[in-house]
């Protein structure tokens, strides 16, 4: 067989090559575009209020505190339900830890905003000692009566429903609101302080697990 009749066997299978390229990359460049179509975006959390009645430091690390505030939660999604099983609402004071309280489960729907009432109350030992720039900065903020670096994490067990597929219980991402500045109601110089004016919350990739 003379070499140039090699040629149309070759250039065939060229042409089948790119036509497999050609399938393969239509067929990824519509997978993307559904990706990015039914993709579900993350929950939004805000801290919409806060308020501070009680925060006093004694000696032997004790705390005394009252701290309230509402959280929405909110759901972008038009094709995704989310199951709330378990949320625990944790405070920090310049990354110590003080309170937990657990909130009532609730079932949020599509494209909905729900409201979480969070109410901090009572006396106990921080988890750690603050050091002492921390201290330092605690007796600053007190006689200013402005508390800064205060913060609440959502820690939360839960399910969704994505069109006709319901996952299993999982535990996405913490929620965290951080960088909290309150000042102090009951120390009578309230009116004059800065008001708080609400807190954007950090939570990425909300239907992974954590």
């Amino acid at each position: 067989m003379a070499i140039s009749e090699y040629f149309p066997v070759i250039g065939e299978w060229i042409k089948n090559i790119f036509l497999v390229l050609f399938a393969l990359s239509f067929f990824g460049g519509g997978i993307f575009v559904l990706i990015i179509v039914y993709a579900p975006s993350d929950i939004k959390f805000h801290v919409t209020d806060a308020s501070l009645t009680k925060f006093n430091l004694t000696n032997n690390n004790t705390l005394d505190y009252k701290l309230e505030a509402n959280i929405t939660s909110r759901n972008p999604n038009k094709n995704v339900i989310v199951y709330y099983r378990e949320i625990a609402a944790i405070a920090f004071y310049k990354d110590h830890k003080f309170a937990t309280v657990n909130l009532t489960p609730f079932d949020q729907g599509h494209k909905t905003t729900s409201f979480l009432h969070v109410l901090f109350e009572g006396m106990g030992v921080m988890k750690n000692s603050l050091k002492p720039k921390q201290l330092f900065e605690y007796d600053q903020e007190t006689r200013l009566g402005i508390y800064h670096d205060l913060a609440i994490n959502l820690d939360i067990l839960a399910t969704y429903k994505f069109l006709t597929h319901k996952s299993t219980r999982y535990n996405p991402p913490m929620v965290q609101c951080r960088r909290l500045s309150l000042s102090l109601v009951s120390n009578g110089n309230s009116s004059s302080t800065p008001s708080f004016h609400g807190r954007k919350c950090r939570i990425n990739h909300f239907f992974e697990n954590r």
